[in-house]
C-alpha cells in the first residue's frame, strides 16, 4: 500500500502554476523558480520538480509514460496476476475431481505395470 500524500492535488498544481508564472513573467531560471516557490509553499525543490516533470508528461510537452497509462497497465498487471492465480486454482481442482471420478468408477489408472515374462 502506497504511503499517504503529504500535499493533495489542488496544492500540487497550485504550485506547478505558480512554477510557470514565475518563469514566464519574471523570466527566472527553472532552479531559481523551483528554490523561490519551493520556499513559499514549504515544498522540497526537488519534489516540485517531480510534480512540473509529471504535469509536462501528462500534457505532452515532454516525452513519457502518462499517469493515465501508467495506472491503466498498473491495473491490467494485477488482473492478469489474479487470472493466472484462478487458472491455477482451477486447473488444481479440476486434476483433484478427476482423480477422484476415476476412484469412485473403480477405473483407476496402472501407473506401474510390468512386463510379464
Amino acid at each position: 500500500m502506497a504511503a499517504p500524500r503529504k500535499f493533495d492535488e489542488e496544492t500540487r498544481a497550485r504550485a506547478v502554476r505558480m512554477y510557470q508564472d514565475r518563469i514566464r513573467d519574471l523570466g527566472e531560471s527553472k532552479l531559481t523558480a523551483r528554490r523561490a516557490v519551493g520556499a513559499l509553499l514549504d515544498i522540497n525543490p526537488e519534489t516540485l520538480r517531480n510534480w512540473i516533470e509529471r504535469q509536462e508528461v501528462d500534457s505532452g510537452a515532454r516525452a513519457g509514460v502518462t499517469t493515465e497509462t501508467s495506472d491503466e497497465l498498473k491495473a491490467l498487471r494485477r488482473e492478469v496476476a489474479e487470472l493466472r492465480r484462478a487458472n491455477e486454482i482451477l486447473k488444481t481442482a479440476s486434476a483433484f475431481f478427476a482423480q477422484a471420478e476415476l476412484c469412485a468408477t473403480g477405473l483407476r489408472p496402472r501407473r506401474f505395470t510390468r512386463a510379464r515374462p
